[in-house]
């Protein structure tokens, strides 16, 4: 027996008419950037409305119809979070093409490298980032038009740039796109890649109606609690992994927006919270370290900061129990952890204090400190070698698998296959992660399966870094583990063992060797020369034998 409901596609052109026909006037704040009196780029907030803003992401929809872009194609940004990037969001899915947000710290030879994977048509590209337009010209043939997003920096003789277009103008010379081309809701509306670090990087499409379920269930109380009255400020980027759907998710239902543009720094973000009156801020550990030497330095100077904070959702790599104890016991904010990945669009898990237990006492602290329950739609599991389901216990460690329909079932190109499989009759994405789940249904990430390193919320490869040591003439094998930092929660120590005879090359050396092919966060911190590291049955370093060789390790020398 078939259902009486109405079968209505869930496409992103209804946020964007939703956000302009029932919250034109609500306000969408940007920091920009504008030279300081000290000739650095100092913020100025600009202010604007979701009225305005769908405005000009349909004027945005016309110019790209104008400019060829067919449904399916891809339109990139290299861009900071912004009401510029904002209108992208809704601009680019509304006229059929598929938004693709590149990660603005890439070296250029992994940018390239996507561009042109992806077969981008359009890029659209902060001013700050135009010295690369040469550079993506003449090693990405497949775009054919390029967009600078504010300002126009024009070439030495004071010309424009060929094929090269300012945003604003741009636009502004088109109409609002009438009328929406015929689209599926599971058609592709955004495109993300992954951090490439096993290999190149793979690519995760989303769709209109992913995009819809996770706004309609990230938002409620227990989850990131999103309402029409609340401000959010999103200081995770844009690019990763759509600013964790937040942007879609204030337009579904009002909220005011906030975006920090460039600044992530402590000062900035507090002054930022307390004058938007920010309910919802949003990044990973590293921003929140830098906010609370803020807000303790303020408090002892007997000026703190009047804020109006509900809680502060915190992901992209785990936040230790110290820093949630002393947010909520210094300062009375409430920090809220979440995970999820660039597979998962990305929200998986909230971890959300259960009401039979005291959030202040040390049990409510060590829940917080996990990565939380199931978001509502999708499941999670741990698994054994053989792939046999493990207890929830709390103890039993197993690779963490997550279903549901946000969750993606394959990559771009078919690439990666090994990450999904069936159980009991049903898909999954097998995350790499390895984790416990307990009886409450609390999962808690122990380890990573592959030996990544996160550093400040971003992935760094170990496996990429081995590889090009090795490269040096006086290296003869290499082996990257993460050690534990204050600021950045992880950062790569390089293990060297020497080739006969060669001279240990220094650190300025080493890592001179490696910044050509690697961005200079990725360089590792420190370099060790030992005899020999451990080898298991298989020929594989044994790192879990290194990390235990080197923990608490401190770096003397780093990499500034």
């Amino acid at each position: 027996m078939h259902s009486t409901m109405m079968d209505v596609p869930m496409l992103i052109p209804a946020i964007l008419e939703r956000a302009r026909s029932l919250f034109a006037g609500r306000e969408v704040v940007s920091l920009l950037a504008v030279p300081g009196a000290d000739g650095k780029p100092a913020p100025r907030a600009y202010r604007t409305t979701y009225g305005q803003v769908a405005d000009r992401a349909l004027r945005l929809a016309s110019a790209l119809q104008a400019a060829g872009v067919q449904p399916g194609e891809r339109v990139a940004t290299l861009a900071v979070n912004s009401y510029r990037h904002l209108e992208a969001y809704l601009g680019i899915p509304s006229m059929g093409a598929v938004l693709h947000t590149i990660n603005i710290r890439l070296h250029p030879d992994q940018l390239c490298w996507i561009i042109s994977d992806a077969q981008d048509r359009v890029l659209l590209i902060e001013n700050l980032f135009a010295p690369l337009i040469p550079l993506i010209a003449a090693r990405c043939p497949s775009v054919q038009k390029f967009v600078v997003l504010g300002p126009l920096p024009p070439n030495p003789d004071g010309h424009r740039p060929d094929g090269v277009q300012d945003y604003d103008e741009w636009i502004m010379s088109h109409q609002p796109m009438s009328g929406y081309p015929d689209m599926q809701e599971t058609d592709a509306a955004g495109m993300c890649y992954t951090s490439g670090t096993t290999g190149n990087p793979k690519a995760v499409t989303y769709s209109h109606r992913s995009t819809w379920l996770h706004s309609l269930a990230s938002a409620p109380k227990d989850m990131l609690n999103v309402g029409q009255a609340d401000s959010v400020l999103p200081i995770v980027p844009m690019f990763h992994v759509n600013a964790w759907g937040l942007p879609y998710t204030c337009a579904v239902f009002g909220a005011k927006l906030v975006f920090a543009g460039m600044f992530a720094d402590g000062p900035t973000l507090a002054r930022l919270m307390q004058d938007e009156r920010v309910t919802i801020p949003a990044g990973v550990p590293t921003v929140w370290l830098n906010l609370l030497t803020e807000l303790d330095r303020a408090r002892e100077a007997g000026t703190p900061y009047d804020l109006c904070v509900e809680r502060l959702v915190v992901g992209g790599s785990a936040a230790p129990e110290a820093l949630i104890r002393a947010f909520r016991t210094r300062h009375g904010l409430k920090m809220t952890q979440a995970w999820g990945m660039t597979e998962t669009h990305p929200l998986g898990s909230v971890s959300t204090t259960p009401p039979d237990v005291d959030a202040l006492s040390d049990e409510g602290f060590a829940l917080s400190a996990k990565q939380g329950t199931a978001v509502p739609l999708t499941e999670l599991e741990i698994v054994g070698e053989a792939n046999e389901i493990l207890p929830h216990d709390g103890r039993s460690m197993g690779r963490l698998l997550i279903r549901g329909p946000w969750v993606t079932g394959s990559y771009y190109g078919g690439e990666g296959q090994g990450s999904f499989l069936s159980l009991g009759g049903l898909p999954w994405f097998d995350t790499g992660d390895i984790a416990t789940i307990d009886g409450r249904g609390f999962m808690h990430i122990q380890d990573r399966a592959k030996d990544l390193i996160k550093s400040g919320g971003e992935w760094i490869s170990s496996v990429d870094l081995e590889n090009a040591l090795m490269g040096h003439p006086a290296v003869l094998q290499a082996a990257v583990i993460a050690i534990a930092d204050p600021k950045w929660d992880e950062r790569p120590l390089a293990v060297l063992v020497l080739r006969p005879g060669s001279a240990s090359p220094d650190h300025t050396e080493l890592s001179a060797f490696l910044a050509p092919r690697f961005a200079r966060w990725w360089l590792p911190d420190a370099y060790e020369v030992v005899e020999a590291i451990p080898v298991g049955a298989t020929g594989k370093f044994l790192k879990r034998e290194l990390r235990e060789q080197f923990r608490g390790y401190v770096a003397t020398v780093r990499e500034p």
